[in-house]
């Protein structure tokens, strides 16, 4: 059985899916690897280094994708009339990758058209077992951290009290929206460069854990928005009304807003207004990182940085790119144990009986076979007629 390693087509990309500790240890269990020519080049690991871990370097995408039982990448695949990726996928070949699902439907209905067993790691359920192949915590870790840096770049402030020959100088006021796996990596990158740091999540479970890392929790009355697996779930009208009011204060304090709020399947919810950043200090910046899903802040623009009413507002796409030697490595141990999940003494087993195959499955053999994705289509193929 051959795992395929193509490089990544998304620009501006420098991750790839597998580092070559990775490939080691995938040779030795029994599989052949082949990595395209480059592939890690961004992440720094060269086709030498490929070579000495025990995989092949295939020149051509193309060929690559046609000899590949599994292919393993971070975005999902290109099926446009400049690049189709889906159609080099070999029919009943498998495909790991981040898929957003519930987003990209025209993608789902192109792989089932393809007869590709599609594997989303974004729809890896929340479970205990599931942790090691977390790529969607583990990607935030990267973004959560990154965001603080760059927000440190663009302060024209230090981040720290500092007491000097020439007087004090008073912190930097950070407010993080949204304590998931990037907010809570921002509290802590911010703590420690000195920030004085609040935090806002519409799960009032994740309060214990703001205050443990030393910032401060907003309340809001209004009710939880804890959805299904931890994840955050859309607010009703009037607590959206209220929330709004508690951050229109709380953002006015603030020289740095770190954005990170995110509900599953749909657009990001909008937290941060027009007015609200008219009303900051001159000099402050904001760092959108929902930017993927239409942005937590009303005057972001997705994949670049703006200046509005004197406010820098920053909304990265693709974030953990950043960092890529780290955030490959990451990611190359969360598919790594998603494989062991579905191939077994080198040969695929795909075993529909564990809720992460079948919870994290899209479509196979010519299905769709995740409930709701599968939905999702059914309900637009329905409103297009």
């Amino acid at each position: 059985m051959q795992i395929g390693v193509p490089r990544e087509t998304t620009p501006g990309e420098r991750r790839v899916a597998l580092v070559p500790d990775t490939v080691a240890r995938l040779v030795k269990s029994g599989v052949s690897v082949a990595v395209e020519a480059g592939a890690g080049r961004g992440a720094y690991h060269g086709d030498d280094a490929y070579q000495t871990a025990g995989a092949t370097v295939a020149r051509d995408a193309t060929a690559l994708y046609a000899g590949s039982d599994v292919v393993l990448k971070i975005h999902r695949p290109s099926h446009d009339a400049e690049l189709d990726e889906v159609g080099m996928l070999r029919e009943g070949s498998v495909l790991v990758a981040m898929l957003y699902p519930l987003i990209h439907l025209d993608l789902v209905r192109r792989l089932a058209d393809c007869r590709i067993t599609a594997f989303a790691l974004d729809a890896v359920p929340r479970i205990s077992r599931a942790q090691p192949l977390d790529a969607l915590s583990a990607m935030s870790t990267v973004t959560g951290y990154h965001a603080v840096l760059s927000a440190a770049a663009a302060l024209p402030k230090f981040f720290p009290l500092l007491m000097t020959a020439a007087g004090t100088l008073t912190p930097a006021r950070v407010l993080i929206l949204g304590a998931g796996v990037a907010g809570l990596q921002a509290i802590a990158t911010a703590r420690r460069l000195g920030a004085v740091v609040e935090a806002f999540d519409a799960r009032a479970v994740v309060k214990e854990q703001v205050q443990s890392l030393g910032a401060t929790f907003v309340e809001v009355a209004a009710e939880s928005a804890e959805g299904a697996g931890g994840y955050a779930k859309a607010q009703s009208e009037d607590a959206q009304k209220r929330t709004l009011e508690v951050l229109a204060l709380r953002s006015r304090e603030a020289d740095v807003i770190i954005t990170t709020a995110l509900v599953p399947g749909m657009r990001a919810p909008r937290l941060i207004t027009a007015e609200m950043v008219q009303a900051m200090r001159p000099g402050s910046v904001i760092v959108d990182l929902a930017g993927e899903q239409g942005g937590n802040c009303e005057l972001s623009e997705p994949g670049t940085t703006v200046v509005r009413h004197e406010v820098t507002i920053m909304a990265p796409l693709n974030g953990a790119s950043a960092i890529p030697v780290h955030a490959s490595q990451m990611y190359s141990r969360n598919v790594s144990s998603f494989l062991q999940l579905i191939v077994k003494d080198g040969v695929l087993a795909l075993n529909f009986e564990d809720e992460i195959v079948r919870e994290s499955c899209v479509t196979h053999e010519g299905r769709i076979v995740h409930e709701r994705a599968r939905a999702a289509v059914e309900s637009t193929t329905v409103g297009a007629t």
